[in-house]
């Protein structure tokens, strides 16, 4: 009743959907089902604190387990590309914001100080080279950001504990992901966070205190 209760303080009558749609994710995976229950309701918190649903299908956010150097089972908080978006449109700042994978012979120029230049009639083949992140402020101020697969298979490495382990969504979605990182850093680096945004971008890939 008191963690109901909790939840209810911050969604008020979206509280009891969103803890139903929690214990169904829970449910729904034996290794989450075996996680610590108060990492389990930190990161559902965190999600609450964020209005973002907890549903694997709609891809906003995600509370994911993994294992420790101790053998327990921990569930970590995870934002998706389309949480990250809908934060930026929240804050009243961005005129647009986008993301997308980057073909062979699509990138013309490559400049990390003046920025990328992409022809997206260029398409000379299916093999995906690197993703990319744009926004546009309403002020004007605009930026991208490119990173190549390599670069964020190596991000996966090091930031991503269940990446090291070889499951998870870098495995079962790496599109996502890679869009989900290229617009992270993005965003973390160049552009104005709201203060919903700046919680998001340290809680996300962690385990909730």
């Amino acid at each position: 009743d008191s963690v109901k209760g909790r939840f209810q303080e911050i969604m008020g009558k979206k509280a009891q959907g969103f803890v139903a749609s929690v214990l169904q994710v829970v449910s729904g995976n034996d290794m989450l089902s075996q996680a610590n229950p108060a990492s389990i309701y930190q990161a559902a918190m965190m999600a609450a604190t964020l209005d973002l649903p907890i549903n694997q299908n709609l891809g906003f956010a995600y509370i994911l387990p993994y294992r420790n150097k101790n053998g327990e089972s921990i569930a970590q908080f995870q934002l998706g590309y389309k949480g990250y978006i809908q934060l930026a449109q929240r804050s009243g700042l961005f005129k647009t914001i986008s993301a997308s994978p980057i073909f062979e012979g699509q990138l013309i120029e490559q400049n990390p100080l003046t920025g990328f230049v992409f022809d997206f009639t260029k398409k000379s083949s299916e093999k995906i080279i690197g993703y990319a992140a744009y926004f546009e402020l309403l002020n004007g101020f605009s930026k991208t950001l490119f990173m190549t697969e390599k670069e964020l298979n190596d991000h996966g490495t090091r930031f991503s504990q269940t990446f090291k382990k070889g499951f998870g969504l870098w495995k079962d979605d790496f599109n996502s992901m890679a869009i989900k990182t290229v617009i992270k850093l993005l965003l973390s680096k160049y552009a104005p966070l709201s203060i919903e945004m700046q919680r998001a971008v340290i809680a996300d890939q962690a385990v909730i205190q």
